[in-house]
């Protein structure tokens, strides 16, 4: 009996030792709105790899720069004949009978052959196009960075405000059932003692129960909101995140009606950049294609030597080994490919054509998204006033009704009736918030003029 006493002691207290140390490795970060943007700009899974392809666009642009530097290349080969090869000679040469053949063999058994080549590039056509291509590959990335960080902070603010929401959900949703119970218990003993009718009571309990539901729903809701919060900032969804900001304070700071007269050249647009970087790439595949009828010259220069034996010696101070090098050049001249280099430039042309078609509707797409994003502000914030009011009126109508429902002069069904119209307005209110918040937050996305930093 005290054995099993001291097992079951040792595997709760490793048990313990287990939680504890499970919650070591958690941890807990507290964010204001900027301070969660900021965060997530620099550890967002998404803005790390979009930095990463700005990084391995940097290593592209040596990598084709150095294509026309030298290349120096070395090559050490050794042959060993296990069987050497055999030549037929005029027997005659060697003092044989005419029309005979003696067999020999020429050279050693074994050689050793270390070459040094130094490889440079003339010209080239493709290369040239190559260099100029450079700076539109390294902008790409570089929008694309800048496109994805945007996205993320609208992310992150969307996000942010959602779990406000859920908060305030659940606890406005808290109240009611209280507020609701309350009222249900006191109904309950007014019919018990003679003075309510069973329906009154059971109106009561429907809205109630409907009422739990919602919050066992909005519970549900704000555990997830948290998790996208999480994801959005790059922190695993099993740390836990405390918001600093409150939603109320959030949508009166997002108010603000001057933003809708803000202008900014279509040029600047981040999706019209990423456009615009797309007619330019077209463009030097035009330029590419035509390069390759150019001719192409290319030099190298190589030196090394060989060594000969029976047997392996090459290692062996006395060694004898013979010298060689060789200058050349090499000139490729396109002459004739039936149409097949005419073929695909016409293509890059047409796919030129294509890109900067998309440039033109990308351009009237940009304004028609501000000119929305803008109307979608402005009816949000005329929305959020609205709701401010029906929520006054709301509250102040059930107050009158709960009032005159236990006085006897209004029925469950007009009392239940206001409470539904009380929570509906409520939840239209914090609806109306995050929109305010997530319509400026597109608005700001859609005339941010930023550039990628190298800094950052």
């Amino acid at each position: 009996m005290k054995n099993r006493s001291l097992k079951i002691f040792s595997l709760l207290l490793l048990a313990s030792v287990s939680i504890f140390a499970q919650e070591d490795t958690l941890k807990t970060y507290q964010f204001t709105l900027e301070e969660a943007i900021e965060y997530g700009l620099e550890n967002n899974y998404q803005s790390q790899i979009a930095g990463k392809d700005v990084d391995i666009a940097l290593k592209q642009k040596w990598e084709i720069i150095a294509q026309g530097l030298p290349q120096i290349s070395g090559n050490v080969d050794y042959q060993n004949y296990l069987k050497q090869p055999v030549t037929l000679l005029p027997a005659e040469i060697t003092g044989g009978q005419p029309g005979t053949f003696t067999p020999v063999t020429f050279g050693t058994k074994q050689s050793m052959n270390a070459t040094g080549t130094w490889n440079q590039l003339i010209f080239d056509g493709s290369y040239i196009v190559g260099i100029q291509s450079v700076k539109t590959l390294l902008q790409i990335s570089k929008n694309a960075k800048t496109k994805t960080d945007l996205e993320i902070k609208k992310a992150i603010i969307s996000a942010y405000a959602n779990v406000l929401l859920a908060e305030e959900s659940v606890e406005i949703f808290e109240k009611n059932v209280e507020s609701l119970q309350k009222n249900y218990k006191d109904t309950q003993k007014i019919y018990e003692n003679g003075f309510a009718e069973q329906e009154d009571v059971e109106q009561l309990e429907i809205t109630l129960l409907g009422l739990k539901n919602s919050l066992s729903r909005s519970l549900r809701m704000r555990d997830i909101a948290y998790e996208m919060l999480n994801l959005s900032l790059g922190i695993p969804v099993e740390n836990k995140v405390n918001l600093s900001d409150d939603l109320d304070e959030l949508a009166m700071k997002y108010y603000d009606l001057s933003l809708l007269s803000k202008e900014i050249p279509v040029e600047e647009n981040i999706d019209y950049r990423i456009a615009k970087n797309s007619a330019e790439s077209a463009e030097i595949q035009v330029k590419l294609q035509k390069a390759k009828a150019l001719p192409s010259l290319t030099g190298f220069v190589n030196y090394g030597y060989q060594g000969f034996s029976q047997k392996f010696t090459f290692l062996t101070s006395d060694q004898e080994y013979f010298g060689q090098s060789v200058l050349g050049v090499s000139l490729n001249i396109p002459i004739f490919s039936s149409g097949m280099r005419s073929s695909k430039t016409q293509q890059r042309e047409l796919e030129h054509e294509q890109a900067m078609l998309d440039l033109e509707r990308t351009e009237n797409e940009v304004k028609r998204q501000i000119n929305m994003a803008k109307s979608e502000y402005e009816f949000s914030i005329e929305n959020y006033q609205n709701a401010v009011r029906n929520l006054e009126l709301a509250e102040r109508i059930e107050n009158k009704n709960q009032i005159k429902f236990f006085e006897g002069i209004a029925s469950s069904f007009e009392l239940t009736e206001a409470q539904r119209q009380l929570y509906s307005a409520q939840q239209d209110y914090l609806q109306a918030m995050l929109d305010v918040i997530t319509a400026k937050a597109e608005l700001e996305n859609l005339l941010d003029t930023r550039t990628y930093n190298d800094e950052n």
